[in-house]
């Protein structure tokens, strides 16, 4: 396997992790809230969960909009999850962007 190859691989997985610890995170609070987060994301930036690994301001924007301060409960959550994983860049850029 390719050096490029490998690097697509590893993008791909760090692209689940993100998409599955914000899953988890979103319905621990209730399917209600995961399903409102997922049709505002298709709404108002026509994209779904898996692309805020590469647009987490949307993320960010659709939690603070719905949530106010109190997204910050949520993005401990996700922070939480990703915690082992955050020595990848990528995965620590995503962070620090939902953080903000």
């Amino acid at each position: 396997m390719s050096p490029r190859a490998l690097e697509y691989d590893l993008n791909q997985v760090r692209k689940a992790l993100v998409m599955l610890s914000i899953e988890k995170s979103l319905l621990n609070i209730g399917k209600p809230i995961y399903d409102k987060v997922v049709e505002l994301l298709d709404k108002e930036y026509h994209c779904y969960l898996g692309d805020c690994y590469e647009h987490p301001e949307y993320l960010n924007a659709i939690l603070r909009e719905l949530f106010g301060n109190s997204s910050n409960v949520i993005v401990e959550s996700i922070k939480e999850q990703l915690g082992e994983f955050s020595y990848a860049n990528s995965v620590a850029i995503f962070l620090e962007a939902i953080s903000q």
